[in-house]
């Protein structure tokens, strides 16, 4: 299969599989990166081609301002996107990811590309709007609130110039994702896939399910022990969700 030539800030392929007939599309959570999901890109390998998305204002694109809004993010990201839909795309998006990821599919589609699938990990249905205002958090209480969900190790917490790096991006994709609501969207025809925790205390498992009311298609959802990183510790289980799914709708 031919590859795409155009390199692109928003894109790492950690493990190019380019037999593969799938491309996996990863969005990361507020203040994540793509290098969260280095491992589950490995884990994939050779069977699907995993695209993990870069947003500005981190790791090597600290420079940039942060994209404090999720339409115009997902219309960024769905440029970057295009020259790689030679072959089907599946998406899948953590907390703010799963929101970002809705947006591209609902972008996708109006282009006439149908994804593979939704996963949404995480994340309160669209909508529902969010009551949380982390964005207007002191320093000290986003601290609090990484530690609460577990979302940067201890090493990052201890280290004052490696969390001032991390603060910003943190609090601009908490603007973006704290304002972000829509309950008109048209449902995707595509497959969703709702992943949750059972103690997540931001998401709540009856809010994640909501998300069968935004697909024309089939949902169904898979609640794990653990709160709001229950990604971390059920990584195979979730790896295994993917394939499943790839398998069944490739079936098709």
């Amino acid at each position: 299969m031919a590859e795409p030539s155009m390199r692109s800030a928003w894109i790492r392929r950690f493990h190019p599989a380019p037999e593969a007939a799938v491309r996996l599309v990863c969005f990361p959570h507020a203040g994540g990166a793509a290098t969260y999901y280095r491992p589950l890109s490995q884990a994939m390998s050779p069977h699907a081609d995993v695209l993990a998305i870069q947003y500005p204002g981190r790791q090597d694109r600290l420079a940039e301002p942060c994209i404090e809004d999720i339409p115009t993010l997902a219309d960024r990201l769905v440029a970057e996107l295009t020259p790689w839909t030679d072959r089907p795309l599946l998406l899948f998006g953590h907390s703010m990811g799963a929101a970002v990821a809705f947006e591209v599919a609902l972008r996708l589609e109006r282009r006439g590309v149908l994804p593979l699938g939704l996963f949404a990990s995480g994340l309160r249905a669209p909508s529902l709007r969010r009551d949380r205002r982390m964005h207007l958090a002191t320093d000290a209480e986003l601290v609090a609130e990484l530690k609460n969900l577990n979302a940067a190790n201890a090493s990052v917490l201890a280290d004052e110039t490696l969390l001032g790096m991390v603060l910003p991006a943190l609090r601009g994709d908490y603007r973006a994702i704290d304002r972000y609501h829509n309950p008109s969207a048209l449902p995707l025809r595509c497959p969703i896939v709702a992943l949750a925790g059972d103690a997540d205390p931001v998401a709540d498992t009856a809010d994640v399910e909501l998300w069968a009311r935004h697909t024309s298609a089939s949902f169904r959802m898979r609640i794990f022990p653990g709160g709001h990183f229950f990604l971390d510790d059920h990584a195979e289980a979730v790896r295994r969700e993917i394939r499943e799914h790839i398998r069944v709708v490739s079936a098709r």
